[in-house]
């Protein structure tokens, strides 16, 4: 059984991964960092070098093969939800965590990491966020748990997911 975390980019999936994976002895792994190794370049370049598609097609594959591993704390790109098999792959083997956060939130958050986002490269960056937040809301309501993490530390998050996780009978 593994615990996947969902949700838009700088809604705490990483810090929450890592904590969550130390305290329960899982693995973390994030597939935004496996496409990256895999392909040799950043999120961002594989977005301006090949497209989104192209990229969504490389999340899947990464998505259908860490879904058959076991005791992993999966942190995954916050597209990943938009299709179907791979919520089908993740849910066969997990419970599927959806982190939030409101739009300004994950605004000041982007602003504090860097790096650039290829989905947030906008002149209106705030109005993007809530446009994709809005667009991707039917997809993050199909999650096990949601968790939203405004104003909420990591630790606090992290034991919300294990009583979660310990209530369905998984530990």
């Amino acid at each position: 059984m593994n615990i996947i975390l969902t949700g838009f980019m700088c809604t705490g999936k990483t810090s929450v991964g890592r904590s969550l994976a130390k305290e329960i002895g899982f693995e973390y792994i994030d597939t935004d960092e496996i496409i990256e190794k895999s392909i040799g370049l950043k999120i961002s370049e594989i977005f301006a070098c090949y497209g989104e598609k192209y990229f969504r097609n490389i999340e899947s594959q990464i998505v259908e093969k860490v879904s058959k591993e076991d005791k992993k704390v999966i942190s995954t790109g916050g597209g990943v939800v938009l299709r179907e098999e791979n919520m089908k792959n993740l849910r066969s083997n997990g419970i599927i965590v959806n982190l939030t956060a409101e739009p300004l939130t994950i605004f000041e958050r982007l602003k504090q990491q860097p790096g650039i986002r290829p989905l947030l490269n906008k002149p209106q960056p705030l109005e993007e966020i809530k446009r994709l937040l809005s667009e991707r809301e039917e997809y993050y309501k199909y999650c096990d748990i949601r968790i939203n993490t405004d104003n909420t530390s990591v630790e606090e998050i992290v034991s919300r997911i294990i009583d979660f996780v310990k209530s369905k009978d998984v530990f």
